[in-house]
């Protein structure tokens, strides 16, 4: 249903520094660099990010937020590990949501823009 999506950011080289460390435990990695934009995905872009001194105000009252799909629950927990080290801030740690379902594994972040991001496995342990 959807191709992409596009962030905008102030900082490109803060935004790859910690996406490159974030996502690289879920198998994505930055497909277009550029010095005024970005592209993340594994086998095509799915994710853009671009420079601009008018970004979205970030809201985490909003509920918008980007989940990304793990392989397995060390890879949700790798990313929450990396995500925290490169500028990351928890909005929640690994572990199951039960109330999201039985086998809901994910990980929240908060990105250096305000970004709210998530990891997430459904497979059981």
């Amino acid at each position: 249903m959807i191709d992409h999506i596009s962030l905008g950011v102030r900082d490109i080289a803060r935004t790859r520094r910690f996406y490159d460390a974030a996502l690289a435990p879920l198998g994505y990695r930055c497909l277009s660099p550029g010095e005024t934009s970005l592209g993340y995905g594994r086998d095509g872009v799915a994710l853009w990010f671009g420079a601009t001194d008018h970004p979205v105000p970030a809201d985490e009252r909003s509920g918008l937020h980007v989940c990304f799909s793990a392989a397995d629950r060390k890879a949700v927990d790798t990313f929450h590990k990396a995500a925290l080290k490169s500028g990351g801030r928890d909005n929640g740690k690994p572990g199951l949501r039960a109330d999201y379902g039985e086998n809901y594994y994910a990980a929240f972040v908060v990105d250096p823009d305000g970004y709210r991001i998530e990891a997430y496995c459904g497979k059981p342990a």
